[in-house]
Formats: C-alpha cells, sequence, structure tokens
C-alpha cells in the first residue's frame, strides 16, 4: 500500500481524483492539502509569483515530512511551482496534474489538441508542457468555474461543452482541470473527438512509477 499526498488549489479537485484511485488503484493511504487561496491570489495577481513558489516549496516538505511515497498536484495552473517541489525532493515521484496525460495524448499521435479549461491561468501554464510539434489550441469555459463554485453542476458542464464545440476541429480535446474530468463523456458525445482528462492518467502513472 502506497501513501500518496493530493495537493489541490481548487476545492474542487478532490472528489475526481479521489474517484480514480477507487476505480483504477483502490486501497492506498490518500492524504489531500488544500490551499484554494492559492488559485485566488493568481487569479487576482495574473502571474505567479515567488511567493507562491515557496508557499507550494512547504507544502512539498510538509507532505515528505508525514513520510508519504509520492506527490501529485491537481493544480494545473501551477507548473513551475510544481517543478521546484519536485528538484527538493528529486528522490520522489511529484507528478503535475497534466503531465501522464500529456504523455497519453503523445503516444496516441496528437498532432493539434483543443485544451478546455475552466481557469485561466491553466492556459497560460499548461501550453509549454507540450512538446513543439503539437499545436495546443487554448478555450476557456467561461462561467463554469464560479457555476461550480455557487454549486450549480448542470451549469458547469452544459457551459463546458457548450465551449468545446469551438475545438470540433482540433485532434483531440484535453481537459484542462481535474474538475472537468467527469464531463469527458459528454464532451466526447458533442465534439465526436476523443476526450482525455487528467485523474485516471495520473492515477496509472503513479501505479507504474511505485510498481505496483
Amino acid at each position: 500500500m502506497a501513501r500518496i499526498t493530493l495537493i489541490h488549489a481548487l476545492r474542487h479537485s478532490p472528489p475526481p481524483i479521489e474517484a480514480a484511485f477507487a476505480r483504477l488503484w483502490p486501497g492506498q493511504t490518500l492524504m489531500n492539502l488544500l490551499d484554494d487561496s492559492l488559485s485566488a491570489d493568481l487569479a487576482r495577481e495574473g502571474q505567479l509569483t515567488p511567493a507562491m513558489t515557496e508557499r507550494f516549496r512547504s507544502l512539498g516538505h510538509y507532505a515528505t515530512g508525514t513520510g508519504s511515497d509520492a506527490i501529485l498536484f491537481t493544480c494545473s495552473a501551477f507548473g513551475p511551482c510544481i517543478e521546484a517541489v519536485a528538484a527538493d525532493h528529486a528522490a520522489l515521484p511529484v507528478l503535475k496534474p497534466n503531465e501522464a496525460m500529456i504523455e497519453e495524448i503523445i503516444a496516441a499521435g496528437v498532432k493539434r489538441v483543443g485544451l478546455l479549461a475552466t481557469f485561466a491561468g491553466t492556459l497560460t501554464s499548461m501550453p509549454p508542457e507540450f512538446p513543439a510539434d503539437i499545436e495546443v489550441v487554448p478555450c476557456l469555459a467561461e462561467g463554469a468555474l464560479a457555476a461550480l463554485d455557487a454549486g450549480d453542476v448542470a451549469l458547469h458542464d452544459r457551459l463546458a461543452v457548450a465551449a468545446a464545440m469551438a475545438l470540433r476541429d482540433c485532434d483531440a480535446i484535453a481537459l484542462g482541470q481535474f474538475s472537468l474530468a467527469h464531463v469527458a463523456p459528454m464532451v466526447a458525445e458533442a465534439t465526436g473527438k476523443p476526450v482525455f482528462s487528467t485523474p485516471e492518467s495520473a492515477v496509472r502513472k503513479l501505479r507504474r512509477m511505485l510498481g505496483a
């Protein structure tokens, strides 16, 4: 049994990743660390700051201090901050939320991918994580995250699917937030395109890395 720390910057992220573990790798010890002020601060600042990086590093040190075998971040807008944590703990698997999904997109031979997000910061930080030979088409589902914050899941889902329709000329669609994972079947049906989401990809990669 592995002990895995899940670090979140949005309060909607724990359920999708916990569900993915339950489906694909049940029985692991999961610890959730949530600081939803990080996403609010990023939205206000408009860019990542050294102070945010230090907050991430503190979360990483706390996680390793509890004896974690791996750390998975679920906050896709904070790539450079997560890289700093990975550098601090080079002997430990430290995963960005998107890296496993991107690896699966590369393996599928996708050359033009639509990136659907509900948090605007994701559309700035995530495209550079793709290799240069994959064209990334960003798309923000305006108002979807606010709907989710207000508890209106149905409106969130409708806005996400409607926004995804603009990506129908892409080879595939990548969902940039863990909280979007549950709309994957709806987006696939509406667009007719393959849809990649982050939680299950991340669990599959962690399971491989930890030799299970």
